[in-house]
């Protein structure tokens, strides 16, 4: 959505705010989502009665809030759409992937002696695209052919120009019509399948090596991982993962003698080259059959060298709130009556969409779910994951932040200590909209210095001023 300009409507708005009485506590309220863009307003009350006596201890209601509502933060992971909520995400999966290497949380510090690597799997080639080359720091040209091939479509293969970090035609295609659309995609809707068959892959792999079979190697070894997933400019995924032995017991115990980081590479190296995903020909798409990619990046990650945990952890955590705006996609659900022609979109994303809703309407492909994550060119998955064994939870780390709020409220009184065995809690809430009306979003902006989108997308019979 566009941002908020300094319309007379949105002028007005933001006076008759800055006039309401309630204005201190509307901005307490702003302070305490952290900053969200697009807050969520419930509307309800909390009441606490002493089991034994039914006595009232202590009642909230948000008849006395600003506009009859309680604010709080959306919680989203996607920094294009909440930075201030995106950045508590990637705090979050920061301490969560460092806890998995020096330990913490949860995790012994024996742990960073255990072997651990960091992985990056790539997507294969779907035609030649613009990029940007360097070598011992000087930027090489993009494609420099000497004797290029003009395509099919009288594209000439060849780009000798030095790309610019930012241009704008990074990523898309030198012969649109010679591009792989299908395949793009088809890759993105089923890399979550390619990395659990990598898994199992790579269980199966140590197994054989160590001479074991898959339930005796779960007596000796367990293998730990965290992954995320990194859209590239071209609109394909690729995966990083840091991946680590353990004892039987995971990180509180120590892996055998013979599981080195040596031989976990060469399993891994044999793992992503072993798996592939077939899919069905649908209409007039012959079935094909998707694999991951030549460049296979492994590094060991070590305490005293390059690589360190807290690089690895900020690599990986930067990624967790990003999805595919560096392609240029939407930032929302796409309709299939929708008209690609009316969005702002350059051919690229507008191809690899219009590919996703082509290829949805296919009874064999119904699986994938393309026309549903079109705006997500095919992929489905999640960005971020965990095995059990790895470290601790994103939950669990929300429940130490919740605790240490709740503590922080009891301590300077603004909420009363109860014994919760003798208290019976009553709630009741409903959502009421989210978002900023436009006053209040140009208020925002004055504020913060960031732009916010309007109008505010309300639910139920929240008027605008909620």
């Amino acid at each position: 959505m566009p941002p908020t300009h300094p319309t007379p409507h949105a002028i007005a708005g933001m006076i008759t705010r800055l006039n309401d009485p309630q204005y201190s506590r509307w901005a307490a309220q702003l302070r305490a989502t952290g900053g969200c863009r697009q807050p969520i307003h419930m509307r309800g009350r909390v009441l606490h009665v002493d089991r034994a006596t039914g006595r009232l201890l202590h009642s909230y209601t948000t008849t006395g809030e600003p506009d009859g509502v309680l604010r709080l933060p959306c919680k989203t992971r996607r920094a294009s759409r909440c930075p201030s909520c995106a950045e508590v995400y990637r705090a979050d999966t920061y301490q969560l992937i460092r806890a998995g290497l020096v330990g913490g949380k949860g995790v012994p510090a024996s742990v960073t002696a255990h072997p651990c690597l960091f992985v990056t799997l790539t997507a294969p080639s779907f035609g030649a695209v613009h990029t940007r080359r360097e070598k011992n720091g000087k930027v090489q040209p993009c494609h420099a052919r000497r004797d290029a091939e003009t395509c099919p479509h009288g594209h000439v293969m060849s780009c000798m120009a030095r790309h610019g970090d930012n241009e704008a035609c990074l990523g898309e295609p030198l012969c649109p019509d010679c591009y792989d659309y299908s395949g793009s995609v088809l890759f993105n809707a089923l890399a979550p399948q390619l990395w659990k068959y990598v898994t199992d892959a790579l269980r199966r792999r140590v197994a054989k090596t160590a001479g074991l079979t898959l339930r005796e190697l779960r007596q000796h070894l367990t293998i730990s991982f965290a992954k995320v997933a990194e859209y590239q400019k071209r609109g394909v995924v690729h995966f990083h993962a840091v991946i680590r032995l353990d004892g039987p017991d995971g990180p509180t115990s120590p892996p055998p003698a013979w599981a080195t980081a040596e031989m976990l590479t060469h399993a891994v190296q044999h793992a992503v080259k072993a798996v592939t995903a077939t899919v069905p020909a649908a209409g007039d798409d012959p079935s094909r059959v998707l694999r991951w990619g030549r460049q296979l990046d492994i590094r060991e990650i070590t305490m005293d060298g390059e690589l360190s945990d807290q690089a690895v952890a900020g690599y990986i955590a930067k990624y967790a709130t990003k999805a595919a705006e560096c392609v240029g996609t939407l930032d929302r659900r796409i309709n299939p009556l929708d008209d690609l022609q009316a969005f702002n979109l350059r051919d690229h994303p507008r191809r690899l969409i219009a590919e996703c809703l082509r290829l949805g309407e296919l009874d064999e492909l119904a699986d994938l779910r393309l026309a549903q994550w079109a705006h997500m060119l095919g992929f489905r998955g999640h960005f971020s994951t965990r095995s059990r064994y790895y470290s601790t939870t994103m939950g669990s780390i929300r429940d130490e932040r919740r605790d240490f709020a709740r503590t922080e409220e009891i301590t300077t009184g603004r909420l009363p200590l109860f014994d919760e065995d003798t208290v019976l809690v009553i709630v009741s809430w409903e959502y009421a909209g989210k978002g900023f009306s436009v006053g209040d979003a140009l208020l925002v902006s004055a504020l913060t210095g960031i732009p916010l989108a309007a109008p505010p997308d309300f639910g139920g019979d929240v008027d605008e001023s909620a």
